[in-house]
């Protein structure tokens, strides 16, 4: 085998990981593609000569490509979040494989592709590479044109947006068992589970653009909401739980693109059991903007 075969083997061996570094950072397949091809066009011009570790180099050179994507993303949006929560991809990028797509984001978490999209480009990279791949700031620091402890500023600073050390303290376990067992229900069409954690007096609340028609929607009662949540087994297969303004709630977010939001609020019932009692949908682009999203 040649030196250039044995090199091109090596860096296949090495492009599951390069893609799943590169979509953490990018939040979508067909650029962290990109981002990785780019990668190996530089190895082959470069070659592996004076290269001490192979994964390490090409890890860097995947982090300084998907930054500088990222940083042009940004700088050509005037709302880069606008365009997130109407889910609508950038000018060239193109989902080549939908159900793709879906399973990588499926796989590093819906809820944290949502909040990743919040990050400035700068603290995407140091968190994702730090936090998810064990990149020494050194290298990180390096890679942003920053010290070491500045690129450690930058991960702890993702960090606490990611995991939501600035926002409200999170509820109870026992509220985060409530959503949890509402979503499992609703996946399964199970009315008996959704009627046990809802209120009998639960009221829904939709926004207009929540759902089929242009007005809001408001629902009573645990029989009437429990069926509707029953028939939406479709939309659930997109959701996953997240704390929603520091409660325990629920993120649609189909390939990690925010859509849709559900706030619950909860109540003890006369014999101390927690329930149910309101659910507010989101939709609105203007809405979902003032909630805050973290993961637990």
């Amino acid at each position: 085998m040649d030196q250039s075969a044995a090199l091109a083997e090596q860096f296949e061996a090495e492009r599951p990981r390069l893609r799943g570094v590169a979509y953490r950072m990018l939040g979508s397949a067909a650029e962290a593609d990109d981002a990785v091809q780019e990668a190996w066009l530089r190895l082959s011009r470069a070659g592996a000569e004076g290269i001490d570790s192979l994964p390490a180099w090409l890890t860097t050179v995947v982090g300084r490509v998907c930054l500088n994507m990222l940083r042009s993303r940004a700088a050509h949006r005037e709302d880069p979040l606008d365009d997130a929560l109407r889910h609508e991809p950038a000018a060239g990028d193109e989902v080549r494989d939908p159900e793709e797509e879906a399973v990588l984001a499926d796989s590093v978490g819906l809820a944290m592709m949502v909040v990743l999209g919040t990050l400035a480009p700068p603290e995407r990279v140091a968190f994702v590479l730090h936090d998810m791949f064990a990149v020494p700031f050194d290298e990180i620091g390096a890679l942003t044109e920053r010290t070491p402890a500045a690129a450690r500023q930058l991960a702890s600073r993702a960090r606490r947006r990611v995991r939501g050390a600035d926002a409200p303290p999170a509820a109870s376990a026992g509220q985060q068992r409530l959503v949890e067992a509402f979503l499992a229900a609703s996946r399964g069409g199970d009315l008996e589970g959704l009627v046990a954690v809802l209120d009998p007096d639960v009221v829904l609340h939709a926004d207009r653009a929540a759902g089929p028609t242009p007005e809001p929607v408001r629902i009573l009662g645990r029989d009437r909401v429990a069926h509707g949540a029953s028939a939406a087994a479709a939309r659930v297969a997109f959701t996953e739980t997240a704390l929603v303004n520091g409660r325990p709630g629920l993120v649609m977010a189909p390939a990690g693109r925010l859509r849709l939001v559900l706030a619950f609020t909860f109540a003890d019932d006369p014999a101390g059991a927690s329930r149910i009692t309101a659910i507010d949908v989101i939709a609105d682009p203007d809405r979902l903007r003032g909630v805050t999203i973290t993961v637990p």
